[in-house]
């Protein structure tokens, strides 16, 4: 099973699909070329916005023309027909070498997302959480590639990527309070398979996972560590994937260019494009950042 082509793009590190069901488009960042982008299903438009520093991810805020955009320089509120940001938090400021990386928003509305150095040094990056509050709470440390999260159907379990160790770790998660505990290792991926990236689960509670330089995206049985399926994609570094659609049928794929040679280049020419394949299975809808408009 192979993916095709969904959006021909010039990404330099594609990442963090996100289906927007109210507007039933797809949005996605380029981490390294500094762009918020979108696609409008319904008129196959696309459009891309230059943010003010490197973004690692981006989800819609609920009941608000908004978008929560985790930067380079900071956690923000982004509003597309304005322009304008505004700052709700930093929490990796006097870290000038760290970026953020892969971000979610949990089934409740929180948003989880990662930090990394920026040279993918070991054991610099940390996890966060931001809450309706905007309330920042860091719930991990020694990380080194904070990438793929996701939630079981039950709402009972978190599954979580280090990239650098070829794992995913599964917590026992409170969906009340938004606390993961008790972590252990579900999946072990062989290298030769890629580097584990993005993920997302579908709606028979399995996950599927990007992998960086294995040019696919696989399906895993987290309760088995089995591997059930994989999706070939014609780009070697295959970033993250969501499911969307109005029926959530279709698995969208970002890939990256980056770091690729200009032999590998040449052979990829499409690395850096959006895919999309309908793998027989639907997904689940990607929840939208939750804010608690009460706040004091």
């Amino acid at each position: 099973m192979q993916a095709d082509l969904f959006i021909q793009s010039d990404n330099v590190l594609g990442e963090g699909p996100v289906w927007d069901a109210n507007q039933h488009s797809l949005l996605w960042v380029d981490i390294e070329g500094k762009l918020l982008c979108f696609c409008d299903l319904n008129t196959g438009d696309v459009a891309q916005i230059e943010m003010d520093s490197r973004i690692g991810a981006a989800v819609p805020v609920e009941g608000g023309e908004a978008y929560l955009v985790a930067l380079q320089s900071g956690l923000k509120f982004y509003k597309p027909k304005t322009g304008a940001y505004q700052l709700i938090s930093d929490p990796e400021k006097h870290l000038v070498s760290n970026r953020f990386n892969d971000g979610k928003c949990d089934p409740t509305g929180r948003f989880w997302v990662g930090t990394m150095d920026l040279t993918a040094k070991q054991s610099k990056g940390s996890l966060y959480c931001l809450d309706a509050d905007l309330n920042v709470a860091k719930k991990l440390d020694d990380l080194s590639i904070p990438n793929g999260m996701a939630w079981s159907l039950d709402h009972r379990k978190m599954y979580f990527i280090d990239s650098a160790t070829y794992q995913v770790v599964c917590f026992d998660y409170d969906a009340e309070t938004g606390k993961n505990k008790n972590s252990h290792i579900v999946i072990q991926v062989p290298e030769s398979h890629g580097i584990p990236d993005g993920m997302c689960i579908d709606s028979e509670d399995m996950l599927w996972i990007a992998h960086w330089g294995g040019g696919n995206v696989s399906r895993w049985n987290p309760f088995t560590g089995e591997l059930l399926q994989k999706v070939d994609v014609p780009a070697p570094h295959v970033t993250s994937c969501c499911f969307g659609g109005k029926r959530l049928d279709i698995l969208f794929i970002t890939t990256a260019k980056y770091g690729l040679s200009e032999e590998q280049l040449e052979q990829f020419p499409l690395s850096g494009s959006v895919f999309h394949i309908k793998p027989g299975v639907k997904g689940c809808v990607s929840p939208y950042f939750k804010l608690n408009k009460n706040r004091k």
